[in-house]
């Protein structure tokens, strides 16, 4: 089963900088069924071109519950009572704390397994279109 149904959304966010003040930006988010297991995220940090990520969608889930990740992307909640959510980002370029609300990603992503369920995303993907892509690159 393949489809092109995609989800998207836009997030308010705050970069933390070194003296723990923190700075408001602006994220793209970005899920489609023929990508099921990837979040898209872009950054808008002033640049002409938004800074973007690629993750698991299944470590931003477990994230908003409990802290996830190991290396270059970091997820977890801020803790009782505290609608934020921390998105630790690590790159040979530099490092990235983020805080999230809460609420819209975990909207975004409950609108992301309406259209693919967990469990399900091997289904939507065309396995002899990715065979093709690695066994003759054009």
């Amino acid at each position: 089963m393949s489809s092109s149904t995609t989800v998207s959304a836009e997030l308010g966010l705050r970069l933390v900088v070194p003296d723990r003040t923190t700075v408001p930006l602006l994220a793209g988010m970005e899920y489609a069924a023929d990508d099921p297991y990837a979040i898209r995220m872009a950054f808008y940090v002033g640049e002409d071109e938004p800074v973007e990520w690629i993750f698991a969608r299944e470590l931003l889930t477990v994230g908003i519950v409990r802290k996830v990740g190991d290396g270059d992307v970091e997820v977890w909640p801020a803790g009782s009572g505290d609608d934020t959510l921390h998105i630790a980002l690590s790159s040979p370029f530099g490092n990235a704390l983020f805080e999230a609300p809460l609420s819209p990603v975990a909207d975004f992503l409950h609108r992301t397994y309406e259209v693919v369920p967990a469990g399900r995303e091997g289904e939507f993907i065309d396995i002899d279109s990715e065979l093709e892509d690695l066994l003759w690159p054009s």
